[in-house]
């Protein structure tokens, strides 16, 4: 089973996105965003810049 976003509104009335793995495990979860279109964008930039984004370590 593939994974799958999961767009929700939390309990102060903010948007959140989760990505779940194909288990149902939860492996990135995304801010609040005051409306559901800016949580939708968040997705969209993790679709598109995520794919080819490099590792890299650091000191944190």
């Amino acid at each position: 089973m593939a994974g799958k976003f999961e767009l929700y509104e939390d309990k102060s009335g903010k948007w959140r996105f989760r990505l779940k793995a194909g288990n149902g495990e939860i492996i990135a979860t995304g801010q609040s965003y005051s409306s559901k279109s800016g949580a939708v964008n968040g997705i969209d930039s993790i679709r598109r810049n995520a794919a080819d984004a490099e590792v890299v370590e650091t000191e944190d």
